[in-house]
């Protein structure tokens, strides 16, 4: 054990003890150091927004309570009961801490597969306990920083670079249209990198209300800013609202009449195939929409193991969708936490402090054809550019074609050279 790590875990420890004394009730044993709930039973949580104004992701603790469920029914993890423990983060930063909070007085092992915005307001209350976030969906630039962080996407940073390359040969005049949000600050100079790297102008940044009903306004804008910047090519306007995109493109289809033919393109998350369905299929406003996603599409045979868990265990509840990247990330997530469990040994304690250890020893995690192989490190190709946990740089290319999501070219796009560039700091 070097010094390093043996300062990393001396310190997560005292920060557990800590966590204990300023919760007070809940805190039996340190987290961390002990796990599960002192039988044989593995303990974890898995949180998204649930029920808000804005964007909602009930599929992923839905699907991980199906999985618990699933992988008990089959002998459990390496013989392990999983328990699984659900909290909506209500798209705010106080619930998002209290949910990580409940995480240190259950004692959980890892938060795993989970969303939400507010990394700044949880990751601090996981870090001081020694909790790893395993699997979060990529939305806050945190997760790609913390020690404790081991995302198993790019997210936002490689879904926007990915686009802004496909786009920069095929657009005229750019326009993102994102949330007036901190983590919507982040993703203009990201569409850049690509955009840039392939000769194009930067993107014209549009913000806009995160939680809107409806985007009359903000849609003749982008319509406007795209058709006067044709170029002799198709204008390109990239809403990239979560779950508030569908209301935009609503807007969109109005407004669209009164301008020249523009073309639209977005990032998985924002879209998916029951969004297009719902916008009209093959006369949606997405057909011939360039989407980047992390994985890939829908359709392929290797999510066939995720979606017998779906149609084992949840078959029948409406929250959990195939299609979904959130419940997708999710399945990766628990995905990984089971490999881990195997790596440790059918006699080994599976706790906070042995997943971070196995982890961080450079355990190389095979996900079945769904991402790269998943390896965590400090000396990743992106820390330059702050991101020193982006370890999965790849990314799908899909685009709707006669109303479905399908793959515009085979395997994946590494997006490492491009971030390199990215102007994020």
């Amino acid at each position: 054990m070097t010094g390093r790590r043996r300062f990393s875990r001396t310190f997560l420890s005292l920060g557990a003890l800590a966590a204990c004394v300023s919760l007070a009730a809940g805190c039996g044993v340190v987290p961390g150091v002990a796990g599960g709930a002192g039988d044989d039973t593995i303990t974890v949580m898995t949180w998204a927004p649930q029920d808000t104004d804005a964007t909602n992701k009930p599929g992923m603790p839905a699907f991980a309570q199906a999985y618990a469920r699933y992988v008990n029914a089959h002998g459990g993890l390496s013989g392990h009961r999983l328990k699984v423990l659900t909290c909506n983060d209500h798209n705010d930063g106080v619930a998002a801490a209290k949910c990580a909070r409940r995480a240190v007085q259950e004692n959980v092992v890892a938060v795993v597969g989970s969303y939400s915005q507010y990394a700044d307001a949880f990751l601090q209350v996981l870090e001081g306990a020694g909790i790893p976030y395993l699997g979060g969906y990529g939305i806050t630039s945190e997760e790609f920083t913390s020690p404790l962080s081991y995302p198993v996407n790019g997210g936002q940073p490689t879904l926007l670079a990915g686009l802004g390359s496909a786009l920069a040969g095929n657009c005229g005049a750019v326009t993102l249209v994102r949330p007036d949000t901190i983590a919507g600050d982040q993703l203009a100079p990201l569409l850049d990198s690509g955009l840039t790297a392939g000769g194009h102008a930067s993107a014209q940044d549009q913000r806009a209300a995160e939680d809107a009903t409806e985007y009359g306004g903000q849609a003749d804008r982008a319509l406007q800013r795209s058709a006067d910047g044709l170029s002799g090519k198709q204008g390109c306007v990239v809403p990239v609202l979560g779950d508030r995109t569908d209301t935009f493109m609503d807007s969109f289809r109005r407004a669209r009449e009164s301008y020249p033919e523009v073309r639209t393109a977005t990032v998985l998350g924002s879209v998916d195939q029951s969004t297009v369905n719902a916008t009209g299929g093959a006369s949606s406003p997405y057909e011939g929409a360039y989407v980047t996603g992390w994985y890939p599409v829908e359709t392929d045979r290797v999510w066939d193991p995720m979606k017998k868990v779906i149609k084992e265990k949840a078959f029948g509840d409406n929250r959990i969708d195939a299609a979904d990247a959130g419940v997708q990330t999710t399945y990766i997530a628990y995905t990984v936490l089971k490999k881990v469990v195997a790596a440790l040994g059918d006699d080994a304690e599976v706790s906070a402090d042995a997943i971070t250890g196995a982890l961080d020893d450079g355990l190389e995690i095979d996900t079945d054809g769904l991402t790269p192989t998943l390896r965590w490190t400090f000396a990743a190709d992106l820390a330059s550019v702050g991101f020193p946990r982006l370890v999965n740089t790849d990314v799908t290319l899909q685009v709707v074609r006669q109303g479905r999501l399908v793959s515009a070219r085979k395997g994946f796009l590494d997006t490492t050279g491009t971030l390199s560039a990215a102007d994020v700091n």
